[in-house]
């Protein structure tokens, strides 16, 4: 029987201390009823022998110490599961907030879940498709795997979340794909961007939203996520589906952690944030995966804003360290209105080779793959020299490599917000393109290859320069 409480001894902030309590648990959930009758939710952030320190979801104003009653419930945060969930739009706390029923449960799941036995993960090995070619093509994403995105302040990652969350799917017959999407301390104007798109693209059929305003409480922050890779696993390993979760933006998460790491009077690490982030991070990341026997697959894109776009901040360097790569979007790029802005040559997908292939993509794939991103290296290169000694200083191949790099930025990796590429179209493009090199100097390929795909796009650049003379 939950007990309740009257020993309230400290509030202080979005905090309060409550003394003489019995078997309290960390995380436990509690609910705190003030002197005018009104119920407030908390969660207990630590315990000392009979003092429980208590995080207040909705805040302290209006709590005394004589009055407040704190009841604690015995159990820590859950979250009800049933196949209906798809559809549907859920604040950060796991509320409805689609004018929809409230989710009649076939199980509820504490949304802290339960770290996943390494032995008994399968290694990811297929294939996710999101239509954007520069993930696609040179940073597949591959099933089960962790692939953030680093973008920076002003830059387009919104936009391109909600594009992948509507173009993702993965290629096998019969297969059941689905999408679970987080937002945390995103904007109004954000949330109805998101929750608009998802509606009108018929997105929101395969996919559940959890949408956690930055005006809303810092405790649900550190929340909502864990709502969604509950579900997450709900769908993968009960009902067998793919999920991909997408989880933005990170940034303001960790802001939050370390919001309530100073509340507790923590000892700062790195930036004032707490020593335990990066487990806490990992303790997330690592919800992602396969597992022996299980049809299902969990795949994350965590986005995050790098402050300052400093790519050492401890937010993407913990973040790099848990997660199998990242993709970066550029600032130079999306100055030349180049969308997605992604920069390939930092970028990287440490399990791209898994996913690629005969049977998964295509049997040239990780040729082309290797040979465009050599071509577009040396084309920044060579154009990069010839700005600062002119274009004379180049040789007439150099001259070509330049070329490349402009047309491999304008047709290649740009491309329309609704422009959904199949893999088979990203690797033609990539053909095309190598078409303008010598052959000579295409020496990642194959002849075999060279033989099969390049003399079709060889014989479209002849026939264009016959045009032209």
């Amino acid at each position: 029987m939950a007990k309740e409480y009257i020993t309230t001894r400290n509030i202080a902030g979005p905090l309060i201390i409550v003394d003489s309590v019995e078997k309290a648990t960390y995380g436990e959930i509690v609910e705190i009823k003030a002197a005018d009758g009104s119920i407030k939710r908390g969660q207990v952030l630590e315990i000392d022998r009979d003092r429980a320190l208590i995080q207040v979801f909705e805040g302290t104003s209006g709590l005394n110490l004589g009055e407040t009653k704190v009841k604690f419930l015995g159990r820590g945060v859950q979250v009800g599961l049933a196949p209906s969930i798809l559809g549907r739009i859920f604040d950060g706390s796991g509320s409805p907030i689609d004018d929809g029923p409230a989710v009649i449960p076939e199980k509820m799941a504490d949304i802290n879940g339960v770290p996943m036995n390494p032995y008994a993960r399968n290694y990811p090995s297929e294939f996710i498709q999101t239509g954007v070619s520069a993930i696609d093509g040179l940073n597949t994403l591959v099933r089960g795997q962790k692939l953030p995105i680093f973008s920076g302040s002003g830059l387009p990652h919104a936009k391109l979340a909600a594009q992948i969350a509507r173009q993702a799917k993965v290629r096998g017959e019969g297969e059941k794909f689905a999408v679970v999407f987080v937002a945390m301390g995103i904007t109004f104007e954000e949330a109805n961007y998101f929750i608009n798109d998802f509606k009108e693209t018929g997105a929101l059929e395969r996919s559940v939203m959890f949408i956690n305003l930055g005006d809303d409480p810092v405790i649900e922050r550190i929340a909502t996520p864990r709502f969604g890779l509950t579900v997450a696993e709900y769908l993968a390993f009960d009902l067998g589906m793919h999920v991909l979760v997408i989880m933005t933006d990170m940034t303001n998460y960790c802001e939050a952690l370390r919001e309530i790491s100073a509340a507790r009077k923590e000892v700062p690490g790195r930036r004032g944030y707490p020593g335990y982030m990066y487990t806490d991070l990992a303790s997330m990341y690592e919800r992602a995966g396969r597992i022996k026997g299980k049809e299902g697959s969990i795949t994350q894109i965590p986005i995050l804003t790098m402050p300052e776009d400093d790519k050492t901040h401890p937010i993407p360097d913990l973040t790099g360290y848990i997660t199998e790569g990242q993709i970066f979007l550029s600032r130079i790029l999306h100055q030349q209105a180049i969308y997605p802005p992604i920069d390939v040559l930092p970028s990287l997908s440490r399990l791209k080779d898994k996913g690629i292939g005969k049977g998964k993509t295509r049997e040239d794939h990780s040729d082309i793959l290797n040979q465009l991103f050599a071509a577009y290296a040396r084309g920044r290169e060579s154009r990069e020299l010839a700005t600062v000694l002119g274009e004379s200083a180049l040789t007439k191949t150099d001259l070509i490599f330049v070329k490349f790099a402009d047309r491999f930025e304008q047709e290649f990796v740009k491309q329309d917000e609704y422009e959904d590429r199949s893999i088979e179209e990203t690797l033609d493009i990539g053909w095309r393109l190598l078409s303008m090199i010598p052959v000579e100097e295409l020496k990642r390929i194959r002849p075999a290859f060279i033989e099969k795909y390049l003399k079709r796009y060889l014989k479209e650049e002849e026939g264009k320069d016959a045009a032209q003379r």
